[in-house]
């Protein structure tokens, strides 16, 4: 390593590469990888000892050690790119909501219809805590205290509206 670091050494990096090629294709291979991708990582490997030479420390690591740990990030990184699902444009979660049938949306409509008839039928006390809980979205304790009134009343009447509406939708 030294050699390769200091002077480009090639034939050093030849003798480095003979010994480690063979031993890092087995290590990516039991490690899962195919035997393209095993021999796609070991040549990238070994581009970044040569490259990178300079910054190996013989303090910190051996040179096996520094160059399969680089041969394991680089497995890593590949596996984390092919982990990603490829997504199909035919994938029914990616479609759009089918349209609705025309008998629905006229249902719908006519629901919609019914029930604003029947809101401007509700007592007004009922009518105006639905409006505040809904339109203006305030809690049950906000309507309490906007309107002055006690909370199991907001509660009450809130209740109330809805059995009224219910009834009313469910006769139709």
């Amino acid at each position: 390593m030294r050699r390769i670091s200091e002077s480009g050494d090639r034939r050093a990096f030849g003798t480095l590469f003979e010994f480690f090629g063979p031993r890092l294709k087995t290590y990516l291979m039991r490690m899962g990888a195919s035997d393209a991708q095993a021999e796609e990582i070991v040549q990238d490997v070994m581009l970044t000892v040569w490259r990178k030479a300079g910054q190996f420390d013989s303090r910190q690591a051996s040179v096996s050690t520094w160059i399969f740990r680089i041969a394991r990030n680089r497995q890593i990184d590949l596996f984390r790119r092919h982990a990603k699902p490829e997504l199909s444009p035919d994938e029914p979660m990616l479609q759009p909501a089918p349209e609705p049938a025309p008998f629905e949306t006229l249902s719908q409509s006519q629901l919609e219809a019914q029930v604003r008839e029947q809101l401007n039928i509700l007592p007004a006390e009922q009518l105006d805590l639905l409006k505040a809980a809904f339109y203006e979205g305030l809690s049950h304790s906000e309507i309490a205290e906007a309107f002055g009134l006690p909370l199991g009343t907001v509660k009450s009447r809130i209740r109330l509206a809805f059995d009224k509406l219910r009834g009313v939708i469910k006769r139709d």
